[in-house]
């Protein structure tokens, strides 16, 4: 069984994206995302500094559009049927959700515009941020976390687990690490998935409210709980509930284990998940794209994984 998984913010690098623009359609499926998400992703993708792509409006927009271009290369609307499922962590929900058919490319591009920049003005309104701990037991790494008033925003499973809240109390965390723990803070410029971010919602379930979503034409995880959406209305509403919520990419890969997943394909920017991955479902194999010299090995990965 396949498990296609969808990363989140963080995976960009700069120029990541020039390669793919090379291939057949790819430059054109952008130049739509790009004018539905008000922003020139071509640019951000080639030439725009690594300062300029960790900003939240245009990360965001960004992972959404690289994760449809490396999917469209790969003709992943052909993959479906009972030997597939998709997940996507944080925004990577958003690719997952057009990915099973719930949303279109253009509507994803849309509802990432709007949850991306409701996010970015949140994360301007208060000196926060996130942390990654890693290693330690989790009993006492989530314990610590909230001994500090932090939020454990993300709980990725494979040892890994992110702090999120007011600056001054990540810096106490990472003096007070808990035992066997390192904490290593991120560059990104919020709290996400926390209280932090509540200003964000009144304009995504406004955006949401406005559309059709059709139901997953294949098995979509949620973040919330690692269970499979009963709808696309339900896909719509766990992703607005997202922005405030952790990510419980933990429960994910349980679920994925319990159904027998053979092998995990990571669409583009990929390493992060599969990277989760191989740490936390020992055994599983694993294919990233990262560049299109990727697209035939990823091919093969997949016949092999569905067959």
């Amino acid at each position: 069984m396949l498990a296609i998984v969808c990363p989140g913010q963080g995976s960009q690098t700069p120029g990541f994206l020039a390669p793919w623009l090379e291939l057949d359609g790819a430059a054109e499926l952008l130049g739509r995302l790009s004018e539905t998400s008000r922003m020139d992703l071509a640019e951000h993708g080639t030439v725009s500094d690594e300062e300029t792509i960790k900003d939240t409006a245009v990360a965001q927009r960004l992972i959404v559009a690289a994760g449809l271009v490396s999917a469209h290369a790969l003709d992943l609307d052909a993959v479906g049927g009972e030997k597939v499922l998709l997940a996507g962590h944080s925004v990577g929900e958003i690719t997952a959700a057009a990915l099973a058919g719930v949303l279109t490319a253009e509507e994803a591009a849309a509802l990432v515009r709007v949850r991306a920049d409701g996010m970015a003005e949140a994360a301007a309104s208060a000196p926060t941020g996130m942390a990654a701990v890693v290693g330690g037991d989790q009993d006492e790494v989530l314990a610590a976390i909230a001994d500090h008033g932090l939020t454990p925003a993300n709980v990725n499973g494979a040892g890994q687990t992110v702090a999120a809240g007011a600056v001054e109390k990540l810096a106490a965390l990472g003096e007070d690490a808990p035992a066997k723990a390192r904490v290593i803070p991120l560059k990104v410029a919020g709290a996400f998935h926390t209280e932090y971010m509540a200003s964000a919602v009144p304009a995504l379930s406004e955006h949401v409210a406005g559309l059709s979503p059709e139901d997953p034409r294949v098995e979509l995880l949620s973040n919330r709980d690692g269970e499979a959406v009963a709808s696309g209305a339900d896909a719509l509403d766990r992703i607005v509930g997202q922005v405030t919520r952790p990510v419980r990419w933990d429960l994910c890969m349980e679920a994925m284990a319990a159904r027998g997943v053979t092998g995990i394909l990571e669409v583009l920017p990929g390493g992060t998940l599969t990277g989760l991955a191989k740490r936390g479902l020992r055994g599983t194999r694993v294919c990233a794209l990262k560049t299109p010299d990727d697209l035939s090995t990823a091919a093969e990965f997949i016949a092999e994984h569905t067959a």
